[in-house]
């Protein structure tokens, strides 16, 4: 294998650290691929088409309600919790990322809460709104989870604070 090759993230050390230089994964993990398997990809076209003739403008107007309402629901349940989203609808995309000292424990409290999101370097906690498929009461729903994990201090749990190379 070429060392000076850049196979991409899949085979980098921290793939989610988004360094500027690529540093292989130790043995095996370095063989880590992003192919995804051709079953899986054939389920997924199919499951596609139930969005055959969505405008891409009405999914962005979805995209930018469900984030709008989002930014309100934190205004409203967490309002000392700070946004690193920009709030202008035209600097925004379908997520919002509010930060945290413990981003990464709270994540894992969420997940277990089945509200999946992301933890991004150093203080990210990243949520994605799905506009295909995602509803308002799910936005509020994730609000309040939200809420509950940094109210009730969810995140101080030592299983949510163990680090696992992908959030």
């Amino acid at each position: 294998m070429r060392t000076d090759a850049h196979p991409g993230w899949n085979g980098h050390a921290t793939p989610f650290a988004m360094a500027p230089d690529y540093v292989a994964a130790p043995g095996i993990t370095r063989g880590r691929v992003g192919t995804p398997p051709l079953l899986g990809m054939l389920a997924l076209e199919a499951a596609l088409g139930a969005y055959d003739g969505v405008e891409v403008a009405a999914a962005r107007e979805r995209s930018l309600s469900l984030t709008g309402f989002f930014l309100e629901c934190l205004d409203a349940l967490l309002p000392d919790l700070e946004v690193a989203t920009p709030r202008q609808p035209e600097r925004r995309g379908s997520q919002v990322s509010v930060r945290h000292p413990d981003a990464y424990a709270v994540v894992q409290a969420l997940i277990a809460r089945d509200v999946v999101g992301d933890f991004r370097e150093a203080d990210i906690v990243r949520l994605g709104f799905a506009p295909l498929y995602l509803t308002h009461a799910d936005v509020l729903r994730a609000t309040q989870h939200l809420a509950a994990v940094l109210d009730g201090r969810e995140y101080e749990r030592p299983e949510f604070r163990e680090r696992a190379t992908v959030t």
